[in-house]
């Protein structure tokens, strides 16, 4: 059984080709905007052009272009091919990154959000949520994070602003998918946006 990840709702834009569960091919890079442009190339350079039996998309939160050039390219490949899709919280990936660099144990993830905000979540040393994601101010962040352990692309702040603790900045990495614990992966592959988006409607 072939898998293929696909990592986009943040700055990083990632992809990885997994047989078996083992990694066969990937692609890292940290762009910052141009994932339409840069995601659909990346999954075709990889061998068989990506094709697997099975796709794993990022829900978010993270960027809502991101959050959705991601799942639009997963349904659209999935339906291609036959192959079905299962979303996944960018969260839980960046806990299961610092897991597998730092070893088991509770995890802070916390991730650049919107109008100066964090995505804060914490797992505990399985992978398991202890809590829903929120979106905070960092003054908020710094008094709600508890593990020692913080990690994601807000993790030195984050533990500067607390005074405690290790930060571990770390950006999604599709070719994680594989340590993340499987109930996490789920067939209601919806956006996380992890806040209100910015457009109103007229009244």
């Amino acid at each position: 059984m072939r898998m293929l990840a696909i990592e986009c709702a943040t700055e990083a834009c990632s992809v990885a080709l997994f047989e078996n569960g083992e990694v066969i091919a990937h692609d890292h890079r940290v762009v910052g905007r141009g994932h339409a442009e840069r995601l659909v190339p990346m999954i075709a350079a990889l061998p068989g052009s990506g094709k697997a039996g099975q796709i794993a998309v990022s829900q978010g939160p993270g960027s809502f272009t991101g959050v959705r050039i991601g799942l639009a390219t997963a349904r659209a490949l999935g339906f291609a091919w036959g192959a079905q899709v299962l979303g996944y919280p960018t969260l839980a990936l960046v806990a299961a990154m610092a897991r597998a660099e730092r070893g088991p144990q509770p995890v802070c993830a916390a991730m650049t959000g919107g109008h100066g905000q964090w995505f804060l979540q914490h797992f505990d040393e399985t992978g398991a949520a202890l809590a829903e994601m929120a979106s905070l101010d960092p003054a908020d962040a710094a008094v709600s994070a508890a593990a020692p352990l913080v990690a994601g692309t807000q993790a030195e702040a984050l533990v500067t602003a607390r005074g405690r603790g290790e930060a571990l900045l770390l950006h999604p990495d599709a070719r994680f998918v594989a340590a993340l614990p499987r109930n996490v992966l789920t067939p209601d592959a919806v956006p996380i946006y992890g806040r209100a988006p910015d457009a109103k409607l007229p009244a």
